[in-house]
């Protein structure tokens, strides 16, 4: 009895390990298994049968009936062709089972797709496995959307594709373009008109493995036609095969003949080279002109070495514009050009299509205007810098005439020696800052000549004041001999003024760059003849070359380099000085140094103006005098200085002011400021033609802003008198009796 017991128990031991065995076998398996017996339930599953199984792996436990699993997993809609259709669905897949189907597909509504086997077993059983074939049903989607893609495309495609064998050449496939070229041909090499070239094109493409652009002749329906094709191997249906692309180059040809004409026809020098060899396949007749009968574009460049090194600059960018070399034409005769080109691929090699210039009268072109371009960045560097020295000096215009007139004032009031001699310190320091102030407007300014009586002393110590600045520190050292009674001139005082500082200031530089020399003299007499002042600037510097001494006054040129000098210029020196009726020149030195004499006219009628004052003074106090300026210290000064003169004076801080102030009364004069808030300088004189057309004639305008573009537009458009300030007690005296004396001559 204990041995049949000890028997039973090591046979269930021994099936326990079978099972556990199998179980442990069905588990290592990339597939889901399953283990169903005669009675179709089921005995045993891996885990992965239960992931495929994920929807109903709730039911996947050893006893459960096949057909129960089937109902259920079509009623929980796991398979998409079970959804509607349950029950045909359920009695298909049980007659799978019954039939044991080898192989059969299912997919899940979550797009997975399995292979399914169902095999029977010995004991009347069946095993079912499952594969996933996802991925796989994917990519043979995939290609299958690729496919039909491809022919898709190629189809409606205008392009002519034939896919072909690479042995006999039988066609397997043409686009529509290719049947309607070609027609129904059977075979690649009926393509070709001479077949030789199929077999030179097959040797490249065993080579290179693709042709791109291989250009022949071909014939189609007994048409031979020039034509362009690019080929690549493939492999098809386990065969290799080439896909071609013919283009039908018929038309570019016609066009390349055309272009070819044109160019033969060109007055441009245009040439064609191989770039290796540098073998010429086209030259225009321009460039034959040039070159005359060479094969090689080698021989165009005069240095051996150049070409290659130009052939390297145009490989880098794939082209080049203006690059500059030495060429040598068929004469020898040896030329700077400059060479445009453009790298190409012409049948298969580099090629190069450039024009060449010859710049020798370009590069003498290039030469002049670039001296004339330094000249100009001269003259813009000066403007620029006047203009920032005018803005500053506007600044000072209005607190120097008050210091200016106001000392000037006080000298005429009072007899106490020790205050005059203060006061003059005053007056000399004010003035000669005013007049410093008056030089910087006057060397930014550019406006048309302005030609008047000028007190010459004045203009020649504000020329020497302002050059002194920075010889002084060059260790330059600036004398003058002017004698005080100098006449007047008829002058643009400015522009005098320009040219006395920039010979003052050449002759410095050249003292402090050569290291020869130490001062420079400015001198001035009125010759015999009574008609004529000389202005000398001389110095005892290095001189000036003489091989350029007849040159020194021709425009544009110079011995100095960029950045130096005013930017004035000797030439514009000259212009001056000739539109003012006068002279210019460098005088013969027998030593060191240089010598620059200008002869000026004198004004004539000088004794009229100050009897014209005169005959005005006796008159003034009858006479009213409306000052409009915002500043009312300026108003002030003015007001006082007229006041002086007997004038009745009244003060208007406003262009509202002034406005109302003629309302209430009627005036002689009018002076006012330009820039003043509110209603300026236009403002007012637009009131006075509205209003008080009368004060037209009567006004004129005391203004520290004559450098601004509006300021100028106005001051010329409305013909007026001004004062620039800062303005001194005599500068206003004239202006006012020239304006007192105009209104009476024209009545």
């Amino acid at each position: 009895m204990e041995s049949g017991a000890d028997n039973r128990k090591d046979s269930e031991d021994d099936i326990r390990r079978a099972r556990d065995l199998l179980q442990d076998a069905i588990e290592s398996l990339s597939e889901g298994f399953a283990l169903y017996d005669d009675d179709r339930r089921l005995v045993m599953c891996n885990q992965r049968y239960k992931e495929m199984n994920a929807a109903v792996a709730d039911m996947l436990e050893p006893g459960l009936d096949w057909e129960i699993l089937m109902r259920e997993t079509a009623r929980r809609g796991v398979y998409s062709d079970a959804v509607g259709r349950e029950d045909a669905w359920v009695q298909a897949r049980l007659q799978t089972t019954h039939d044991y189907v080898d192989e059969y597909e299912l997919t899940h509504t979550d797009g997975t797709c399995y292979l399914v086997s169902t095999h029977p077993t010995k004991l009347g059983g069946f095993v079912v496995t499952r594969t996933d074939v996802t991925e796989r049903k994917k990519a043979e989607f995939i290609e299958r959307e690729g496919d039909l893609l491809v022919r898709t495309v190629l189809d409606a495609s205008a392009a002519i594709v034939i896919m072909a064998r690479t042995g006999d050449g039988q066609i397997l496939y043409r686009s529509p373009a290719a049947l309607e070229l070609f027609g129904n041909t059977r075979s690649a090499k009926e393509h070709y008109a001479n077949i030789d070239e199929r077999a030179d094109f097959i040797t490249q493409m065993l080579a290179d493995g693709q042709v791109d652009n291989y250009r022949l002749n071909v014939v189609a329906k007994g048409v031979v036609f020039p034509a362009s094709i690019s080929a690549r191997f493939a492999e098809f249906r386990g065969e290799e095969v080439i896909v071609t692309s013919v283009t039908d180059l018929t038309e570019e040809v016609k066009s390349q003949e055309l272009v070819k004409q044109v160019l033969e026809a060109s007055p441009v020098p245009i040439q064609m080279t191989k770039a290796e060899t540098g073998e010429l396949l086209f030259t225009s007749l321009e460039t034959a002109k040039e070159t005359g009968e060479v094969r090689s574009y080698r021989s165009f460049f005069t240095d051996p070495d150049a070409r290659p090194r130009f052939l390297q600059a145009l490989r880098e960018k794939g082209w080049l514009n203006d690059y500059r070399t030495e060429f040598v034409d068929q004469k020898g005769k040896v030329f700077p050009g400059a060479v445009s080109a453009r790298l190409i691929t012409f049948n298969g090699e580099e090629v190069i299509v450039s024009s060449t210039r010859d710049l020798t009268d370009e590069l003498a072109l290039q030469e002049e205007v670039s001296r004339q371009r330094d000249m100009l960045f001269q003259n813009e560097k000066m403007s620029a810098l006047g203009e920032l020295l005018a803005g500053v000096a506007h600044e000072l215009n209005n607190p120097l005439s008050i210091v200016v007139g106001h000392s000037l004032m006080l000298r005429e009031e009072t007899n106490d020696a020790d205050i005059l001699r203060r006061i003059d310190k005053i007056s000399n320091a004010a003035e000669r800052s005013a007049k410093i102030v008056k030089t910087f407007l006057a060397m930014a300014r550019q406006q048309p000549t302005k030609m008047e009586p000028v007190n010459i002393y004045a203009v020649l110590a504000t020329a020497i004041d302002v050059a002194g600045f920075g010889q002084q520190q060059d260790g330059v050292e600036i004398l003058s001999q002017l004698p005080d009674d100098l006449p007047e001139i008829l002058a643009d005082a400015d522009q005098i003024t320009q040219v006395v500082i920039n010979l003052i200031i050449n002759a410095g530089q050249a003292i402090s760059t050569s290291g020869i020399g130490d001062r420079v003299e400015v001198s001035s007499t009125v010759e015999s003849s009574g008609n004529f002042l000389e202005i000398v600037i001389a110095d005892n510097g290095p001189g000036i070359p003489e091989n350029i001494r007849a040159r020194i006054f021709e425009p544009f040129f110079t011995t100095k380099s960029v950045g130096d000098g005013t930017g004035i210029g000797l030439a514009f020196c000259h212009r001056i000085i000739h539109s003012h009726g006068g002279q210019i020149r460098l005088d013969p030195q027998g030593g060191q140094g240089s010598r620059f004499s200008i002869r000026l006219p004198l004004a004539k009628d000088q004794d009229d103006a100050a009897q014209k004052e005169v005959l005005q003074r006796d008159e003034t106090a009858a006479k009213r005098v409306l000052v409009v300026d915002d500043e009312a210290d300026v108003a002030e000064f003015v007001a006082e200085v007229l006041a002086n003169e007997g004038f009745g004076v009244t003060i208007a801080n406003s262009g509202h002011e002034a406005i109302t102030c003629l309302k209430h009364r009627r005036y002689d004069v009018l002076l006012s400021d330009l820039n003043m808030p509110e209603i300026d300088g236009r403002g007012l004189y637009n009131a006075l033609e509205t209003d008080f057309p009368y004060l037209l004639r009567r006004c004129a305008f005391i203004t520290g802003d004559t450098m601004g573009k509006a300021s100028q537009a106005l001051l010329k458009e409305l013909d007026r008198p001004f004062l620039e300030k800062p303005v001194s007690p005599d500068e206003l005296r004239k202006l006012v009796f020239g304006i007192l004396g105009d209104v009476k001559e024209d009545r």
